[in-house]
């Protein structure tokens, strides 16, 4: 029985995996799409594979989450811990992809475990929740709307000289590597955040020791999944990071990338950090379409994408701990 109940959360947890590809797809290549510098389901191609490659790039941030959030118990009630956070993360992930809001995946799971750990009375490590999720909640959009504003700037000034329509044509192709990169840093963050959820499940149902290496089919179908649900494509959301905040041009569109991405490999690689690659690349393009004019941001929308950035944590946890006394009602 004990088998069954961790053979069903993995696939929860690959069910979420899959929820946040789709979810999170348009944060690699709206920006792309938008400009016209990929199609559509290239861009989705293209992103899925850097996905996929992404995902073997470390486990930094899947021991954060698997080891550095909660302190589930071994056994039936740990996985049921687990099983709670898993319904909250991924019911969060849909109604926000419902409304087209960008909000994030990684906080949505975040959320789900400190949620459903409250309501079942398991430790919460909140050091580890302020240091490596909250305060990065917090700098990484700022330095995403920052760093894209002087990628801007830069750009401005280097191609000052240059004429409009060969520069924008250049910046095309640019924007091919700069969406690359950024799927890239989607895999290498968000991916290891299933992985992490399922070595806990092992680990709680007693079929891996909390000392161990990730397995690789850990990391493989954590990869896989993700890779499949940013193939699937999240439209919805698309539009409102490619056209809503503001209408791109190539290099702006390059900017942005390169920012985020800069900033996911940083925390992930430098920090284990589970930042939020859908709050870095919105605040990104913000930054970038702030250098042309505050004006051309669209504030009231952003305003909306940043209320959504905030319920997120909450709400994803009281959704989650409500998941956590069905499943305790029916399974403890």
């Amino acid at each position: 029985m004990e088998l069954a109940l961790v053979i069903s959360v993995v696939v929860i947890a690959l069910v979420f995996d899959y929820t946040n590809g789709f979810h999170d797809a348009a944060n690699a290549i709206a920006t792309s799409v938008s400009t016209r510098a990929l199609t559509p389901r290239v861009a989705l191609l293209m992103a899925a594979i850097m996905n996929f490659i992404g995902a073997h790039l470390g486990t930094s941030v899947a021991s954060t989450v698997g080891k550095g959030i909660i302190d589930a118990p071994d056994g039936r009630h740990g996985l049921i811990i687990v099983g709670g956070a898993l319904f909250g993360a991924i019911v969060w992930n849909l109604i926000t992809w419902y409304f087209g809001l960008p909000s994030s995946s990684s906080h949505a799971l975040i959320g789900g475990l400190v949620g459903s750990a409250l309501a079942a009375s398991a430790s919460v490590h909140w050091s580890g929740v302020i240091e490596k999720v909250v305060i990065p909640m917090v700098l990484s959009p700022v330095v995403g709307l920052l760093l894209g504003a002087i990628i801007m700037i830069a750009i401005l000034w280097i191609f000052r000289k240059a004429n409009p329509h060969k520069a924008s044509k250049g910046f095309r192709y640019a924007q091919t590597l700069s969406a690359a990169a950024m799927a890239l840093g989607h895999g290498l963050q968000d991916a290891q955040k299933t992985m992490g959820v399922i070595f806990l499940a092992l680990v709680v149902g007693g079929y891996a020791s909390p000392d161990s290496h990730i397995p690789e089919w850990v990391i493989t179908s954590s990869a896989l999944a993700i890779s499949l649900g940013t193939y699937a494509g999240g439209w919805r959301i698309m539009r409102t990071l490619g056209r809503r905040i503001i209408h791109l041009d190539p290099p702006q569109g390059f900017a942005a990338e390169a920012a985020a991405a800069g900033v996911l490999y940083t925390a992930a690689l430098g920090f284990g950090a589970p930042i939020s690659t859908t709050h870095t690349i919105t605040s990104a393009i913000m930054g970038v379409g702030a250098t042309k004019r505050l004006s051309a941001v669209r504030w009231g929308i952003a305003g909306s994408i940043v209320t959504a950035w905030v319920l997120t944590i909450p709400a994803a946890a009281v959704v989650a701990a409500i998941g956590y006394f069905i499943l305790n009602l029916i399974l403890g």
